[in-house]
């Protein structure tokens, strides 16, 4: 075996990147590591392309095997099942960066793989993976580009951290992913703690200086171990078709791509491409559909390009800074716990929020290691409706999943911590219609559902997306480019970026960037997060004109809140065979759950059960006091008088002569076991028996009745 090893001095912990030794009948295959984590990616590309084949096939898949953490995969079938959530994010985080690089018009069905092979609980996978990607795309015989680097940044303590161990990321007020080559930047991906802009700003930086270094050491392995590029064809819209394209409708397609709505738009231009298909197939019958879908798109993109950078008008007619109308609506829906409808021009989310017990969080496998749980789950659904169409209903794509990521790590560092608020939140957004940016409507309407159930948040959040559309020379270099603010679907298939970027008043807390270059400066990037900035701002004035921030939970909302016992008498509060805890839920209808240090949450439907458990509770921990009067009931009796339950598990005794005025011959002629009485404590002796006494309770209610007709007298 030919095996080449280099290494790049990353992080805390090196990766390096080794090829030659396993899966070699791939067409490129990496075995990447950091500290004892250890990940195999492989690239393989077809050489021939399918019939009928109108677009590039690229997929790319990450499984984390349970026996790299040395455990056994749970369930029945004792094996690995669906792809998690972190796996599908991988897989997308990877995707992402890589498909700009390959030639335009490569139509090759092309798969990458990453398995974890070894997991030691500190270095996460995910980033190896990606590196270990552009690694198996250098070293093949496959048309790729150049190779890129990856590289995660945490902040801990206001210090950048590079590849953070999964401890360093639970203080870390920061998890940028970032992908680039060694000038530009290519894809992020992450969340934040309410970090300032100019902080953001700053993590890009220092992350584009680290990415140097592992695409120097892709490059030294290619230089090493690299394969000649094969020979390939690449399918590109026919000079002949195009000329006809443009002598069919050069002169309309701009009237037809700027009609006033998606759905005129599309009735237009797809008129015009019908005439367009005619016209070819008349000169050119055994021109294939996908030929001439190729010469019509690029007719529409150019004429896309040409009025926003000559012009400075936008499909929809607006300006490249503007934003659509906005709509706001909060409590729409009767019986849920807090419901919004949120739209920025024909894009339209709606937000329903649910509240339970904390105990209801999201559990998850974390084979690689970090966190294994959430309370904050939000889902992202886009009902084929949405955009006019019908098609499959339900189950779940990539897309749905990673939009619903995107906008719960957006909202998610807002929830208030679970000392404070002791509930799980799950917030589903129902897509209804789409033009562009459905996640940040769903960032926007979330976050009213939210307040609207009652959920203090520490901040309200928006977001916004911010498209590019450039120019090149003949020799590669950008010459011009234009941002565009809050854009619409067109302006993202025909546009060079999809950046969205969301946060509160005082920082950031998600972001997301997609690339159809295969790199721009960063310095566009940092323009496009000031862009934002303003732009999420004039978002959230709309929001909260319609809400306020001040959180009441929502009436149709679970009762939760927490008191405190000392820990060692939860044995006390729970009961043999858990005789009292079963009794306070019996008569309160609330549920009680009990944490080893003493914090007992109380779960309840409506607010008097809430009430009457803490009462029993603190009754039940409560100290009798001398001279209050208390409610009990009997709960035996003797010749010398009855015991009456004071406080639960506190008896008291009323002494014969105490149970009523003149003299008692028999307990049982005033009291019987079962009966409710008033009584008061008329003492408490060295051996702490409580004294109870059913005749002073009478003659102090008798004073407490006279005490007015005396008043009324004296005046």
């Amino acid at each position: 075996m030919n095996i080449h090893k280099v290494t790049s001095q990353v992080g805390s912990n090196p990766i390096s990147f080794e090829t030659g030794k396993m899966a070699k009948l791939a067409d490129g295959a990496v075995v990447v590591t950091s500290g004892e984590t250890t990940v195999l990616v492989t690239a393989c590309s077809l050489t021939k392309i399918k019939p009928g084949q109108s677009w590039f096939p690229l997929s790319v898949e990450y499984k984390e095997r349970a026996f790299a953490a040395g455990v056994f995969p749970g369930g029945y079938f004792k094996r690995e099942g669906r792809p998690t959530e972190k796996e599908i994010l991988t897989c997308r985080m990877t995707d992402r960066p890589l498909r700009p690089l390959f030639p335009k018009g490569y139509l090759y069905e092309t798969q990458i793989v990453a398995l974890m092979l070894s997991a030691d609980g500190i270095n996460d996978a995910d980033i190896l993976s990606m590196n270990g990607a552009s690694a198996a795309l250098v070293v093949s015989d496959i048309p790729f580009a150049r190779p890129v680097g990856a590289v995660r940044v945490g902040r801990v303590e206001g210090e950048f951290v590079v590849n953070p161990t999964f401890e360093q990321r639970e203080e870390s007020d920061l998890d940028l992913v970032y992908v680039g080559d060694k000038e530009n930047v290519i894809m992020i991906e992450g969340g934040a703690d309410q970090i300032p802009e100019e902080e953001f700003i700053k993590a890009l930086r220092f992350a584009q200086e680290n990415v140097q270094k592992l695409v120097a050491a892709q490059e030294e392995l290619k230089a090493l171990a690299g394969k000649e590029t094969r020979e390939y064809s690449v399918s590109v819209a026919e000079q002949d078709l195009l000329d006809i394209a443009y002598e069919v409708a050069g002169d309309r397609i701009e009237g037809a791509i700027y009609a006033a709505s998606k759905v005129e738009r599309a009735k237009k231009v797809g008129a015009l491409r019908d005439e367009v298909e005619a016209a070819i197939m008349e000169r050119f019958p055994e021109t294939t559909d996908f030929q001439i879908e190729q010469a019509f798109e690029f007719l529409q993109k150019k004429a896309f390009r040409i009025s926003i950078m000559e012009k400075g008008v936008r499909a929809d007619g607006r300006k490249p800074a503007d934003l659509r109308p906005l709509f706001a609506e909060e409590g729409l829906l009767p019986k849920v716990h807090g419901s919004a409808l949120f739209a920025r021009g024909e894009t339209q989310a709606l937000a329903v929020s649910t509240l339970a017990p904390a105990d209801e969080r999201q559990y998850f496998d974390n084979y690689a290691g970090g966190e294994d749980s959430k309370r904050f789950i939000l889902h992202y659904s886009f009902p084929p409706f949405s955009v006019g169409e019908a098609g499959r209903f339900g189950g779940l794509n990539r897309r749905e999943i990673g939009h619903g990521n995107l906008a719960e790590r957006s909202i998610a560092p807002v929830i208030p911590d679970e000392e404070d608020f002791p509930y799980a939140v799950r917030t589903v957004s129902e897509v209804l219609e789409s033009n562009g940016s459905s996640s940040m409507a769903t960032v926007c309407a979330g976050t009213m559902s939210l307040l609207g159930a009652g959920v203090p948040l520490k901040a309200p959040v928006s977001g916004i997306s911010v498209g590019l559309v450039t120019e090149f020379d003949d020799a590669g270099n950008m010459v011009k480019y234009e941002r565009l603010l809050d854009i619409i679907g067109s302006e993202d298939f025909y546009g060079d970026m999809d950046f969205k970027l969301c946060g509160t008043p005082d920082g950031v807390t998600s972001y997301q960037l997609d690339l159809k270059l295969d790199g721009i400066p960063l310095s566009i990037l940092e323009e496009a997060i000031y862009q934002a900035k303003d732009g999420r701002a004039l978002v959230l004035d709309k929001m909260l004109s319609v809400i306020s921030e001040t959180a009441t939970i929502s009436e149709n909302a679970p009762r939760i809140e927490s008191v405190k016992i000392n820990p060692d008498k939860i044995g006390m509060l729970i009961g043999p065979g858990g005789k009292n805890i079963k009794a306070i839920q019996a008569e309160s209808g609330a549920d009680l759950n009990i944490e080893d240090d003493g914090t007992v949450h109380i779960y309840a439907s409506k607010n008097e059960s809430l009430e009457r458990a803490k009462e029993m509770i603190n009754q039940m921990f409560a100290e009798v006091e001398v001279g209050k009067v208390y409610d009990g009931k009997i709960v035996s009796c003797t010749k010398f008088g009855a015991f009456v339950e004071v406080l639960p598990g506190k008896d008291g005794l009323i002494h014969i002569s105490e149970l009523a005025e003149g003299r008692v011959e028999k307990t049982e002629d005033v009291v019987n076991v079962g009966d409710q009485v008033k009584a008061k404590c008329i003492g408490i002796d060295d051996k702490g028996r409580v004294k109870m006494s059913i005749r002073a309770a009478l003659r102090e209610a008798k004073k407490a009745e006279a005490a007015p007709a005396e008043e009324a007298a004296a005046e």
